[in-house]
């Protein structure tokens, strides 16, 4: 591990033990960072256990954590969230450099994980809480987030409209520690609900080779 990550590490558990909530549900709404070298991200995109992978695997992003957000609601369990009731969206939330990947880079890796024109779910998934949305921390990345949009419903790639929301990031939940990581502690069991989700076979549809996140 290199020295630059140890020191990201030792903050964000610094940062996560300040911000635990009193039934020890952590949570985080602002970069993780004293200077301007970490910033934030945040994006609905139904199940956050196939949101988590294809974020992880690019190089400068050093976490991906999933939760909730979008809600009012404090501290919701996902009981809670999966009966519809908090009006919070299963989403990640991921720190990354932005010296080494933009968050123009993010977002196009965000595009080609979801159906951004359902606005009642994702996939096998239904439901609000299952909403794609882009949760803004800053006036430039809600700038970028409405240009990629427009210029994806521009692009003739979907037959309806774009209706994935844009709007700022607010207090952010982390899921129960057995959600987080869902892909590589439960390969088996996330395999098979991936692959009868219908979400592959959607993206493999609209993007075809162009589909490089997985």
């Amino acid at each position: 591990m290199t020295i630059k990550k140890e020191v990201y590490l030792i903050v964000l558990c610094l940062l996560l033990i300040g911000c635990a909530d009193k039934s020890g549900q952590s949570v985080l709404t602002a970069p993780v960072h004293s200077n301007e070298s970490l910033a934030l991200a945040t994006f609905a995109g139904g199940c956050f256990w196939c949101m988590e992978g294809p974020f992880e695997k690019l190089d400068g992003v050093l976490d991906v954590v999933s939760g909730y957000t979008g809600g009012a609601e404090k501290n919701p369990s996902y009981k809670e969230v999966a009966s519809g009731g908090t009006r919070h969206a299963e989403a990640v939330q991921i720190t990354y450099e932005p010296a080494i990947i933009s968050y123009d880079k993010l977002l196009e890796v965000f595009w080609m994980q979801v159906d951004p024109t359902d606005a009642n779910g994702q996939f096998v998934d239904r439901g609000k809480q299952y909403r794609t949305g882009i949760f803004y921390h800053t006036q430039e990345q809600k700038q970028l987030a409405e240009e990629s949009k427009r210029e994806l419903d521009q692009s003739g790639r979907y037959d309806d409209p774009i209706v994935t929301e844009i709007t700022p990031a607010s207090a952010f939940y982390r899921a129960e520690e057995y959600h987080q990581d869902y892909h590589t502690k439960n390969p088996i069991r996330y395999k098979f609900y991936r692959g009868n989700s219908g979400r592959d076979q959607y993206l493999d549809r609209v993007w075809g080779e162009e589909r490089v996140y997985e």
